[in-house]
């Protein structure tokens, strides 16, 4: 072998000429006449140039054109059907506003109405309220007196010398109270009489029963009537009123002819208050062409009796 080869390792020369550079790979080759790296080789371009289009790649193109176009025609028809539906909500919206606006300003038209019609609140006048507000207080001030008693015979009755004496003297008190209450005992104190009388209509016993709740709501406590003869009847919780012939009143099964007087218990200033009310006894009765009389009396007395009723049924809880 010459100099100017050298061993292969395979047993063959190899020249030792000027080779490819061994530097590393992607960088130019520094030989004279070597081609660049971003030169595209005539050989590769005809190769492009004469290669077969891909059939399938164009078939599958039209297949993506076909399968677009259905789902183009049904996004059309939402969007056209869309504004139908849309505008079909806002008219039944519109319509069931409409109808709960016109519901609203008629019920506002009656109640303006009622109100300035009603002769009831336009005949309340401040001295009325006054006084129903002086007939609150006046209840209020009588229940709380009548706590303090109640808890005073408390306080009495839990003493240890005075117990009994007290237990008795509250029994007697007691059983006083339920006589007067039941109609079984007399009673006297300050009052009212109050004196009904007919107009061009009689009495009916509805204003007559009228009269008498209005008196037991203003703390009356103990009640008679008496017709236009002296015969006078017991007022009690079991009482009742019928209308008779002839403008007669019957009163637990008695008959009583006009004109009718109560004599009532009680604060006369409550009692009168409640009768005098706009719209209450006295005026309904005035609103007939009748007339109802109020006088104070200051000592009042209740002498009429009711029969005790014997029980057959009730027993006492002990």
């Amino acid at each position: 072998m010459s100099e100017e080869q050298t061993e292969t390792g395979t047993g063959w020369p190899q020249p030792a000429g000027p080779g490819r550079p061994g530097g590393p790979a992607g960088e130019p080759d520094g030989r004279p006449g070597a081609p660049d790296s971003g030169e595209v080789s005539p050989l590769a371009a005809a190769a492009e140039s004469s290669s077969v289009p891909d059939v399938a790649g164009a078939g599958a193109v039209t297949v993506e054109l076909s399968s677009v176009a259905p789902s183009g025609v049904g996004s059309s028809e939402a969007s056209s059907s869309g504004p139908a539906a849309v505008a079909r909500r806002f008219t039944s919206a519109g319509a069931m506003i409409a109808l709960l606006l016109g519901l609203l300003g008629f019920t506002l038209v009656v109640q303006l109405r009622t109100t300035s019609t009603d002769p009831t609140a336009a005949a309340t006048r401040q001295e009325d309220l006054v006084r129903i507000f002086s007939d609150l207080d006046s209840r209020e001030k009588r229940l709380r007196q009548d706590i303090e008693a109640l808890e005073e015979s408390q306080r009495q009755l839990r003493s240890g010398e005075q117990g009994r004496q007290a237990a008795l003297e509250e029994a007697t008190r007691r059983a006083d109270e339920l006589g007067i209450l039941a109609g079984t005992l007399p009673a006297r104190g300050p009052g009212l009489s109050v004196r009904f009388e007919a107009g061009a209509k009689p009495i009916s016993a509805y204003r007559v029963l009228d009269a008498v709740q209005e008196l037991r709501g203003a703390g009356a406590e103990a009640m008679q009537i008496s017709g236009g003869d002296g015969a006078a009847v017991r007022i009690i919780a079991s009482t009742y009123f019928l209308d008779g012939a002839g403008g007669e009143l019957v009163v637990d099964g008695r008959r009583l002819s006009g004109p009718f007087t109560i004599t009532v218990i009680g604060d006369p200033t409550t009692m009168a208050t409640a009768l005098k009310i706009p719209g209450g006894v006295a005026a309904s009765v005035a609103g007939d062409g009748g007339n109802v009389i109020v006088e104070d009396r200051e000592v009042a007395e209740v002498s009429a009796l009711h029969a005790p009723v014997k029980l057959e049924h009730a027993r006492p809880v002990s």
